[in-house]
């Protein structure tokens, strides 16, 4: 074996079952920002959310949250997925922070 391949490190699989009923953040491939909980995810990435709104950046003015309450979101427009710091989350103050939305993943 070369230091090469006895360097690499093994990454384990993410199990999808430690994010149900987590908050998440889902940045869909049209660059929109969804929050919420997740209720539910199948083989194809569909995604259930719950309680959810989705947050629209500016440079210049506070982030906008569009209530989008029980929402679901097909596999294929899923681009990433992570679990939300709810603590963190609640100490935010979305009306300071200012940003880029996302844009589209083009393939």
């Amino acid at each position: 074996m070369t230091s090469a391949s006895t360097s690499k490190q093994q990454t384990k699989p993410i199990s999808f079952a430690e994010f149900k009923d987590k908050m998440v953040s889902i940045i869909t491939c049209d660059g929109r920002n969804i929050v919420g909980t997740l209720k539910g995810l199948d083989q194809q990435t569909n995604v259930v959310l719950s309680d959810c709104h989705e947050r629209v950046y500016s440079q210049t003015s506070e982030v906008e949250q569009e209530v989008l309450g029980l929402y679901i979101i097909r596999g294929q427009n899923v681009g990433i997925i992570g679990i939300l710091d709810e603590e963190t989350e609640n100490k935010m103050d979305l009306k300071q922070v200012r940003g880029e939305n996302c844009n589209s993943i083009v393939h």
